[in-house]
């Protein structure tokens, strides 16, 4: 438990030994002083990913709530965002016919979770954090885990660490995005106008600009294969990466509830949704913060 200088008092709780923690005590649905600002920030920097429980922001609230910390970037480069807010990304696993319409591919081949990823890594600014507030939640499953980078980098030998700081590897959405951007014409990200998903490269790992800390930044959902290594070699490498990243010991698991937010350091960490809700509602939406350029 913590007492700010603004006299609110924030219960933190962690929710593992290496990442997550769940913060009660504040109301986010109204502007919060500076104070407070600078200590949930410190929070997220601390454990990666924060949960604030029961807050149950509107879109207008939820994008407000972020934009203390950050700015905010589009909803997604080739999703659009709700109608009125387009900075505002809604996934629903059972859209309307019309919506689905819009990107229906997406979810019609594969279960109805998501693949352990980092947000956005496919461009050459990815989102420094990401703002997730639960709509609709199912009775049981779609719980949403998140590993911790920088524990996962620090665990590797020296050696290993080594090697990776000297390597960089390829990002690429379009094989996710890329047939739905063509149908669609054009996305936006950051001012520009996309009409291609261009790869990019970023280093395997990433000095985190705010902690200094060192971070694994690859990740199954968009990193094609890392530059400097043979096809063989870099298949080899990421699938041992990928296994290692996401070990227990470095994972916090959430279970929502409709209302709950929340917020996480997309420069440290990977996330996935558990695809166990066998057809149930589950609705989300998420918001990002504009991030730099990986170094």
């Amino acid at each position: 438990m913590t007492l700010t200088t603004t006299g609110t008092r924030l219960e933190v709780r962690p929710l593992s030994g290496a990442i997550g923690a769940e913060v009660r005590g504040v109301d986010l649905r109204e502007p919060l002083p500076p104070e407070l600002v600078e200590e949930i920030r410190a929070l997220w920097l601390r454990y990666k990913v924060v949960f604030f429980p029961g807050q149950n922001l509107d879109p207008a609230q939820h994008a407000a709530f972020a934009a203390q910390f950050g700015e905010l970037t589009p909803a997604h480069p080739v999703v659009p965002g709700i109608e009125g807010h387009p900075e505002v990304f809604e996934i629903d696993y059972t859209r309307s016919a019309e919506l689905y319409a819009v990107y229906g591919d997406l979810t019609k081949h594969r279960p109805q979770g998501v693949n352990w990823h980092t947000d956005v890594t496919f461009v050459e600014r990815p989102p420094a954090g990401s703002v997730l507030n639960a709509i609709v939640i199912p009775e049981a499953g779609g719980d949403t885990v998140w590993s911790n980078q920088v524990a996962a980098f620090e665990a590797l030998s020296a050696p290993l660490q080594e090697l990776l700081l000297g390597l960089t590897a390829v990002h690429d959405g379009a094989a996710q995005f890329g047939d739905l951007l063509d149908r669609l014409g054009e996305g936006s990200w950051e001012g520009e106008v996309l009409r291609s998903l261009e790869p990019v490269t970023h280093p395997v790992v990433r000095t985190h600009p705010e902690t200094g800390e060192r971070a694994l930044f690859v990740n199954p959902g968009f990193t094609s294969h890392i530059v400097e290594l043979s096809p063989d070699e870099s298949r080899s490498l990421l699938s041992f990466l990928y296994e290692h990243a996401t070990k227990p010991e470095f994972t916090v698991r959430y279970k929502w509830r409709a209302g709950d937010l929340a917020f996480w350091d997309n420069r440290a960490t990977m996330h996935s949704v558990v695809g166990d809700f066998a057809g149930q509602h589950r609705v989300i939406q998420r918001v990002t913060l504009r991030g730099d350029v990986p170094v």
